[in-house]
């Protein structure tokens, strides 16, 4: 605690940005991105829960069509909807530029450790989704989950490059929101370890939540995983290699396997 203790005190941003305006900063990045989407999930939760049937009984789509039957217009669509999720990461890249720290490279993500950042994200992936497959199948056997449909998009020659595209940015967008730039905040304001690790943990399962209470338990212990990883490694880059690959593993196998295989649910 007290190695971290000193790695947030040497983080501090220049002098003149009061603590007021660092709580003010962080309210914005969160409510233009993944607090706005943990919003949504729960309204979209309470909705499935007072929908007639049983949950497993409901899908939560992902990686819809924008434009059916239209697949250039499609992929327009997909396209604007991938760049425009990554505009907070270019937000939280600018206000880290502003304290003068080199901004995303302060908290892991760049190009000076690829291996390692690869190797350690590959073993995470391995180890995490293995565990998360089991326990969503049997969160929606017990009927606390939403049967999850990870995509339904038309067999066009675009699919699974978007599939892929669209794992890498939800990769980004968490890892840089939800572990980085927010452990880092949170230090700055005085937060104690825990409650960071907490608020952290906790914000990555409520955005999940429309999947079920599954995706949010799931979800948040991935999310005490990560952050515990990134204090040991002070790196998103590995978290952003893992998470990417579990959602590519997730988009294109489900892409590949539903229907031809007895233990993939689908609807």
């Amino acid at each position: 605690m007290q190695v971290e203790a000193g790695r947030v005190a040497d983080s501090l941003p220049e002098r003149g940005v009061s603590p007021r305006i660092l709580r003010s900063e962080t309210v914005l990045v969160l409510a233009l991105s993944l607090g706005a989407s943990g919003v949504s999930a729960l309204i979209s939760f309470v909705g499935s829960l007072t929908k007639p049937g049983g949950l497993k009984d409901q899908a939560a789509k992902l990686n819809t069509s924008y434009a059916p039957g239209r697949p250039w217009l499609d992929l327009a669509w997909q396209l604007f909807g991938i760049a425009s999720a990554l505009v907070p990461v270019a937000l939280v890249a600018h206000l880290l530029l502003r304290e003068g720290t080199g901004g995303l490279r302060v908290l892991g993500l760049d190009r000076g450790r690829p291996w390692p950042d690869l190797g350690r994200g590959a073993l995470i992936a391995a180890g995490i989704g293995s565990v998360g497959l089991g326990f969503y199948l049997a969160a929606r056997a017990a009927g606390g989950n939403l049967t999850v449909v990870p995509e339904s998009l038309p067999d066009v020659w675009w699919k699974y490059p978007v599939l892929v595209l669209s794992a890498v940015q939800n990769a980004v967008l968490e890892e840089v929101v939800v572990v980085g730039y927010l452990l880092r905040r949170l230090g700055q304001l005085g937060w104690t370890p825990l409650a960071a690790l907490a608020a952290s943990s906790v914000l990555r399962g409520s955005y999940h939540l429309y999947q079920g209470i599954g995706g949010f338990l799931g979800n948040m212990a991935m999310g005490v995983v990560f952050v515990l990883l990134y204090r040991r490694w002070q790196r998103v880059g590995p978290l952003v290699v893992a998470h990417s690959l579990l959602d590519i593993g997730a988009f294109v196998g489900y892409a590949l396997l539903a229907g031809k295989v007895s233990w993939l649910p689908t609807l």
